[in-house]
């Protein structure tokens, strides 16, 4: 009789498992929460669970165990220092799987999964977020204010054809201001001792 196996199978071989769980633990442990398949997020709950399990206990034999596991520095550097004692009052039930419905693409049953204790910033930020994205939005227009726009915009094209033919006249003239600019730049003294030959 065939004995069933352990766990999900997720892949195509027992290596592109162990990797495909590495690199889910790691966005895990980077931001907090993850959207994948259900099936990923329940064959990666009990890995995460026992590398936070190691990170509460902080000694230098169990950092190593999880460097063996997970080779980024700075997220197990994450995992000992904020991740772990902020589960050090809590036994287990790090993570929760939040259902979120099917994939459009594939029908495949997706779900979230998230550490238990985050920081509640995660819920503040889509708020603000949201308020940010109405804040860059242009307020609607009533109906007599588009009323209102549509003669302006009218006046604002003659007025740029008119900007248009003065600036054609502009080098002109522009180079007899410089002249006048000069002679008025120069120095009071020195023009009232020119005025004074003069006479």
């Amino acid at each position: 009789m065939p004995q069933p196996k352990r766990g999900y199978a997720l892949g195509s071989n027992p290596s592109h498992h162990r990797l495909m769980l590495r690199n889910l633990a790691e966005s895990l442990f980077v931001h907090e929460r993850i959207r994948t398949t259900e099936a990923k997020a329940k064959a990666l709950r009990p890995y995460a669970e026992r590398l936070i399990s190691k990170a509460k206990k902080g000694t230098v034999h169990h950092r190593r165990q999880v460097l063996s596991d997970i080779e980024n520095r700075e997220v197990v550097h994450k995992l000992f220092d904020d991740i772990g004692p902020r589960f050090s009052e809590r036994n287990g039930g790090y993570t929760r799987i939040l259902k979120l419905g099917q994939r459009s693409g594939d029908g495949a049953p997706m779900a979230l999964i998230e550490l238990v204790e985050g920081p509640s910033v995660t819920t503040v930020d889509s708020a603000e977020s949201s308020r940010r994205r109405r804040g860059l939005r242009r307020p609607r227009r009533t109906s007599e204010e588009s009323a209102a726009a549509a003669p302006t915009e009218d006046t604002t094209l003659d007025e740029d054809e008119s900007a248009e033919v003065e600036s054609t006249d502009e080098p002109a003239a522009s180079a007899e201001n410089t002249t006048e600019t000069e002679e008025s730049t120069e120095d009071p003294a020195d023009s009232a001792d020119e005025d004074a030959e003069k006479n």
